[in-house]
């Protein structure tokens, strides 16, 4: 994880391990130390994506609680229903301009794959990682920041990966709330109960590891999956755009997806009580309740993907 959080906060961390250590979900794979600089192949950025755009229609709003009534009373039907639009917006690329804009892109990650593997390192994450590594920004100067959006999000769809698009209005809220509560506990639907990861916000960037890595590592354990937000078009163009980089032996993507659409339900909501949780794991640690993550996020409908089926 990130720089000092506070004595107090790493001391409930260690305490909560103890406290919820029976209802983790434990890997058996080894935990391998990440090295901040590096970023083999495996490691690409992977795009969060908002479920299916949902609240960037116009009236989203408006329909909002119905939408959530669904989530929650029927998963498999609004599960159904989201794929099922999914296929309707897919497009086949076909514009030249498109098509170059996703060649330059292709040629900026092939270029940092190139300088990681001369660095001689393997398993690290990307350190201070910018906006221009990933995206030629002379490029798209004399474009809006919808056009930059399309195009962002149809080259990270052709990824086995996840990316994002956020206004700058609700990633104004984020960024704020991440500078008075810094760090959060997430939850991950697992087989059996849930796996807990400690998310720690860093500037832009916020880091995520297993409360088992806190229990086996301290104060030194490793980040498991970064999220890199970029806030360079922000003010010109009114998006920040979003990557990522995850362990594999650790998150899948569909869970890294899980993930970050938390981010989004606790930092950037306007329930109060909702966030009110993030305030008093910061600020109140020892009145702090896991079972109302969980149960937040089961009435979000945002974990049924992970939740597995009868058959």
């Amino acid at each position: 994880m990130s720089d000092r959080s506070g004595e107090k906060m790493a001391a409930y961390l260690v305490q909560m391990t103890c406290m919820y250590r029976g209802m983790l979900a434990v890997r058996v794979t080894g935990i391998r130390p990440l090295i901040p600089g590096v970023v083999p192949a495996q490691f690409r950025a992977f795009s969060v994506r908002k479920e299916a755009g949902l609240e960037d229609n116009p009236y989203y709003n408006k329909y909002e609680e119905k939408i959530q009534n669904i989530r929650s009373s029927k998963p498999q039907e609004f599960k159904a229903r989201m794929e099922k639009r999914h296929e309707s917006k897919k497009e086949v690329l076909v514009n030249p301009e498109q098509a170059e804009f996703m060649r330059v892109m292709e040629q900026q990650l092939e270029k940092q794959d190139e300088l990681s593997a001369g660095d001689g390192k393997a398993g690290g994450f990307t350190k201070n990682k910018s906006l221009s590594s990933i995206l030629n920004l002379e490029l798209i100067q004399d474009k809006t920041g919808e056009e930059i959006a399309e195009l962002w999000m149809k080259y990270y769809a052709t990824k086995d990966t996840i990316s994002a698009v956020i206004p700058s209005h609700t990633y104004e809220v984020i960024v704020a709330r991440a500078q008075s509560c810094s760090m959060f506990l997430f939850a991950l639907p697992q087989n059996e109960g849930y796996e807990f990861f400690v998310g720690q916000w860093s500037g832009h960037e916020i880091h995520f590891t297993s409360l088992i890595n806190i229990q086996t590592h301290g104060k030194n354990a490793p980040s498991q999956m970064i999220l890199y937000h970029h806030p360079d078009l922000k003010e010109n163009k009114g998006i920040v755009l979003m990557t990522a980089e995850l362990d594999p032996k650790f998150i899948t993507v569909p869970q890294a997806q899980c993930l970050a659409n938390q981010v989004q339900l606790f930092y950037g909501t306007k329930r109060q009580e909702t966030f009110r949780l993030v305030e008093t794991f910061n600020h109140h640690p020892a009145e702090f309740k896991h079972m109302s993550v969980i149960a937040e996020l089961e009435q979000s409908g945002i974990g049924t993907a992970l939740t597995p089926t009868s058959s």
